[in-house]
């Protein structure tokens, strides 16, 4: 099994990206830009797709995330996970449990859990998560349906009592990496913050930067 040791999380979402920018290029392209400037885990989270067109698309970006060294994620998705190879899947509220993943996978895939608050993490963790992705800390509109903001504080009560990975998700942007990384985040999770950008090798450097 891979380890979890990057920082920052790009996450794909062609709907809501090709709508906030004025210079949609094809998602692989994007995300090829994105790990030419230093990005080491990629989420394939393309709720509008096709099983075939997903499952094309993560086998397309398997190969490019083996190239740079990166590690893959599919939402939600276990079967195509398996199927592409990836190295983890990001399960949601509506997923099959933790449990069935582990009984369907082994080891051979990282387990996420996108959380909402803190009785939600640590159930995800005695569930057997290897690492919670949080959110949404700030508002954001890919992040709408799951309430108001939770704020950065709830990110310490998290890494306190669940003792995982934790990633921030959710209107992160470079003026407040810095928050949320002095309130115990592991990493930040990304999407438009990234995929809208005119520029995203730019945008990517910046980001890792600030979180070094």
């Amino acid at each position: 099994m891979a380890n979890i040791d990057f920082q920052l999380m790009l996450i794909t979402d062609t709907a809501a990206t090709t709508a906030a920018t004025a210079t949609a290029r094809p998602i692989t392209e994007a995300v090829e830009e994105a790990l030419k400037a230093g990005v080491k885990a990629v989420q394939i989270r393309e709720k509008a797709m096709s099983t075939q067109e997903l499952t094309a698309l993560a086998m397309e970006l398997r190969q490019i995330t083996k190239h740079f060294g990166a590690l893959l994620f599919i939402n939600d998705r276990v079967d195509v996970a398996l199927c592409a190879e990836a190295d983890g899947v990001q399960l949601t509220g509506t997923s099959i449990p933790i449990d069935a993943v582990r009984r369907l996978a082994g080891d051979k895939l990282l387990i996420g859990k996108s959380t909402h608050s803190l009785d939600e993490a640590f159930d995800a963790r005695k569930k057997g998560a290897d690492y919670i992705l949080l959110g949404p800390i700030y508002e954001t509109p890919s992040k709408a349906k799951y309430g108001e903001p939770i704020g950065p504080e709830v990110i310490l009560k998290v890494k306190h009592r669940v003792k995982l990975p934790v990633f921030a998700v959710g209107g992160i942007k470079p003026h407040n990496v810095k928050e949320v990384m002095e309130f115990g985040a592991d990493g930040i999770a990304v999407i438009s913050g990234i995929l809208s950008s005119d520029n995203i090798a730019d945008v990517t450097e910046k980001y890792l930067e600030l979180l070094r």
